[in-house]
């Protein structure tokens, strides 16, 4: 018999944009057949072409979607964390996995398989119209997240950045980043050097960064420094590691 879902779990799937709004029972047939998985940072999850049978949401770590060009280069396409989920638009259209997916960090995830979760979908009509309006949700976030990667400098895309991975409920916070900052610099538009360039104008603001911790000190004072309001933001909110457990993270080797 399968384990019901943690209450961690089902907070992150809340937090996820394709399930935005669902009522408790709802999100209960969504999720009945998702299982709850752990993998280790460099896990392959599924390479381009193979049958999109499959998607996820992230409780806690980084994933990765890329490219890989004929000489063996990466082109980072994505980086999700918790309150995210990727592979959903593949496991609709049927054509397989048009890109790759690996664990940046050590990851928990929530897998859902498209033969249930498809399946409830065709028994249950009014939640298929209901994703169908959360999907347009998705798509104007996408068409606000490439306006601000065109429009903004980059100090204001880390800004805004950083400010998605805090908490709502509390003015001071500190975040962990992937341990390879070139992801972050991908997943913003930028190169390493103006990654890092923007992260010391930060400091303005009371940011500071040790490995991949980054310290914030006065989120609103940030929000505005990023010029840009909540719903705007370049991610959802994924997780946390609350002030007096900052020295337990594990540091990058």
């Amino acid at each position: 018999m399968k384990s019901p879902l943690s209450r961690e779990a089902l907070q992150a799937v809340r937090q996820v944009p394709l399930f935005s709004g669902l009522g408790d029972e709802t999100l209960a047939l969504l999720t009945d057949g998702a299982l709850e998985r752990s993998y280790r940072r460099g896990t392959l999850l599924f390479s381009a072409g193979e049958p999109a049978d499959r998607f996820y949401v992230v409780l806690s770590g980084w994933v990765k979607l890329f490219r890989e060009s004929s000489d063996g280069n990466e082109c980072m396409v994505g980086l999700f964390t918790r309150g995210e989920s990727f592979a959903e638009a593949a496991m609709f259209d049927r054509l397989g996995f048009p890109v790759n997916a690996a664990v940046a960090e050590d990851a928990r995830l929530l897998v859902f398989t498209a033969d249930h979760f498809l399946t409830t979908l065709e028994r249950n009509h009014g939640l298929t119209l209901n994703l169908l309006a959360n999907l347009t949700g998705m798509l104007r976030y996408l068409v606000r997240q490439l306006d601000q990667l065109t429009n903004q400098p980059t100090y204001q895309r880390l800004a805004a950045f950083i400010v998605a991975l805090c908490p709502c409920e509390t003015n001071r916070a500190t975040v962990c980043l992937p341990c390879d900052k070139l992801l972050i610099a991908g997943r913003l538009g930028m190169k390493p050097e103006s990654f890092s360039r923007a992260m010391a104008r930060l400091k303005e603001v009371g940011v500071s960064c040790e490995r991949n911790c980054v310290h914030v000190e006065d989120i609103a004072a940030l929000r505005r420094f990023a010029n840009t309001e909540e719903e705007e933001l370049l991610s959802p909110l994924p997780s946390v590691v609350p002030e007096q457990r900052t020295a337990a993270m594990r540091p990058c080797r």
